[in-house]
């Protein structure tokens, strides 16, 4: 089969880790000719390029600045992705006979690409929804429901969602959302297809966690608890901060918080205004550098901010459990993930608006043997469900 995979996120390479590199890559392995379409913003000073990389066909899109600079320029330039994807696939791409399109959202603004495709080849489109746009950003009170901006980007929500054959969720309460916020939609077409990664063996030995720690200033007799990844307003900062706070005298723990984002400015704020022993704030690191300080930690954290009506599923997750990591979550009541990571025994959840039970759970962490423990079954938990390959069956279930 030839798969047309599109995406404003910068996937360089078919080798990189990931999400979508690793799902590409099982459908690379499985015989299939991959195409992938993404973006080259306009500060890379490149021009629209098609080439043949790894058995992987690529077109890279020069289109405007929709990272790092200001909301006009992003709202504008994400508007414009529609339409310069489809003129580089109509001028690179002409003769390829797609059989199937894979596309995420974010952004919600493919459906003219997909239509086309779809139409010119018989193609079957398959959607992995990632983010829940735009009810995630009235959540967060970024525009209210009732405004124009709103009204829009649900109309072409719904749109993308009908010319959608098929919508993988990543968990069973993002199937029961959709199915009950979208009653316009065949139930049938919506399924989960889980986040999912090719796992990677990872072990440390005590000696090599020592000399990473030593690298970062970090201590080798306290519980290490990391969270790595966006520091923006869906992460709900105010309510980390005043976990942080009421920590700060907790001689048996340590936090590391590495990333960047909208809200990166106000928490290191409150780090440079007060004076925490016991954690410390990195600006975000080089990937592989990232992957080393947390491998070396003890527990991942995952935060989600408590106004949410939507359930997010971050995909953080995999990288703590392939690390066999422990994982404490701290979010909504309407996401599922501290459900599942209850379930399968691998941490613990609690309300993001409750500083109390939250410290409640982070005691239930400092035992080194209920953290192993703990940790061993995060690592057979994605083995059994969050690997690529039960995503690409999942996908090719439909196709055989």
């Amino acid at each position: 089969m030839n798969i047309l995979f599109l995406s404003i996120g910068r996937l360089n390479s078919i080798l990189d880790k990931g999400i979508y590199s690793d799902l590409l890559r099982e459908f690379r392995n499985q015989g299939h000719e991959v195409y992938i379409v993404t973006p080259l913003e306009k500060r890379t000073n490149k021009e629209t390029s098609y080439f043949v990389e790894d058995d992987v066909h690529y077109l890279k899109v020069k289109i405007g600045n929709i990272t790092k600079t200001n909301l006009i320029e992003k709202g504008v330039s994400t508007l414009r992705i529609e339409t310069l994807f489809l003129k580089a696939i109509k001028k690179n791409m002409s003769n390829v006979k797609f059989d199937l399109i894979l596309y995420s959202t974010p952004p919600i603004t493919f459906e003219k690409v997909i239509r086309y495709i779809k139409n010119r080849d018989n193609a079957k489109s398959y959607l992995l929804l990632k983010d829940i746009f735009p009810q995630n950003a009235v959540d967060l009170k970024i525009f209210s429901e009732t405004s124009i901006i709103n009204k829009y980007f649900r109309y072409k929500e719904k749109k993308l969602y009908l010319n959608s054959d098929f919508i993988g969720c990543m968990s069973p309460a993002n199937v029961k959302f959709i199915v009950k916020n979208n009653t316009f939609l065949k139930s049938e077409k919506i399924e989960v297809c889980p986040n999912s990664i090719e796992p990677l063996e990872i072990k440390y030995s005590y000696e090599k966690k020592k000399e990473i720690r030593k690298k970062f200033n970090i201590p080798l007799d306290k519980t290490i608890f990391i969270y790595g990844g966006n520091l923006g307003k869906p992460q709900g900062i105010d309510y980390l901060i005043e976990c942080l706070e009421t920590n700060r005298n907790n001689k048996d723990v340590y936090f590391i918080i590495a990333g960047s984002g909208t809200e990166y400015n106000k928490l290191n704020e409150f780090f440079v205004k007060n004076n925490i022993n016991n954690a410390q704030l990195f600006k975000q690191l080089p990937k592989e550098e990232y992957e080393i300080l947390a491998n070396s930690c003890d527990v991942g954290l995952i935060f989600l901010d408590n106004r949410f009506t939507i359930p997010n599923f971050p995909s953080r997750l995999l990288s703590y459990m392939q690390a066999s990591m422990p994982v404490l979550a701290a979010t909504d009541i309407n996401t599922d993930i501290g459900e599942i990571i209850e379930q399968g025994e691998f941490g613990y959840w609690c309300e993001s608006k409750d500083v109390k039970d939250f410290n409640k759970k982070l005691l239930k962490f400092t035992d080194e043997t209920d953290r192993n423990r703990m940790g061993s079954n995060a690592r057979l938990y994605l083995e059994n469900n969050y690997t690529a390959k039960h995503s690409y069956e999942i996908i090719m279930k439909h196709f055989t």
